[in-house]
């Protein structure tokens, strides 16, 4: 039994691409194009379906708003690996196995340069990494123990002497409050003491005081 997998398919695109606006549609039409193939290939993610070269240039040959209507295609799968391959039917079609190897060599080598960088390259002359990798780690997680220490040492005691400031405020809040209810009582009580000065004058007198007799001139004969 063979770990590929190949099917031919006229896959309609314009349905799809007709739902967003003119200037999406040739993006649409390959995110159609790959929901197409996982469906019918049984593909577990889209990020597996490959597009070809020939069959990407053909869906942007018109540019983004003009895809074509539908493309007759060859697909072709990797049963192993779970990966499809779509290109236009009458051109060349097979996974390149050069180009997933430079990517394995390329994460590899990313890796090293990573190693480099911490300290843990491996020694080329002995074969074996270099010694004292442990302690490397070691000594890194008890650094970060005591700075963890540290620092929760530093929060407790300023959370201590926020609490003494707030609670002296707490305290000064409650004097003066007490001394303005002292003052207030104090003022009530003077105001008691205090005789009254103002003294009523009946409204008769103030009538009388009021209305003042007109004085005659003398009279001239």
């Amino acid at each position: 039994m063979s770990n590929e997998l190949k099917r031919t398919y006229n896959i309609p695109l314009r349905k799809e691409y007709l739902k967003v606006a003119y200037y999406k549609r040739s993006k649409k039409a390959v995110t159609a194009l790959k929901q197409f193939v996982k469906k019918h290939m049984k593909i577990d993610n889209m990020e597996n379906v490959l597009i070809g070269k020939y069959l990407n240039e053909e869906i942007w040959k018109r540019g983004i708003s003009n895809p074509p209507h539908h493309v007759h295609v060859n697909i072709l799968k990797d049963i192993k690996e779970n990966k499809a391959l779509v290109e236009l039917f009458d051109k060349p079609i097979g996974f390149d196995k050069k180009k997933e190897s430079k990517k394995e060599e390329k994460s590899s080598g990313a890796k090293e340069r990573i190693k480099e960088k911490l300290g843990l390259k491996e020694d080329k002359n002995s074969g074996s990494k270099e010694a004292g990798i442990e302690g490397k780690v070691e000594a890194a997680k008890s650094k970060k123990k005591k700075e963890t220490i540290e620092e929760k040492k530093k929060e407790t005691s300023e959370e201590k002497a926020e609490k003494a400031m707030e609670h002296v405020k707490e305290i000064e809040h409650e004097k003066q409050e007490k001394a303005e209810e002292i003052e207030k009582e104090e003022i009530k009580e003077m105001k008691k003491e205090l005789p009254k000065t103002h003294h009523h004058i009946p409204k008769s007198e103030e009538k009388e005081k009021r209305i003042e007799p007109h004085q005659q001139g003398p009279m001239h004969l």
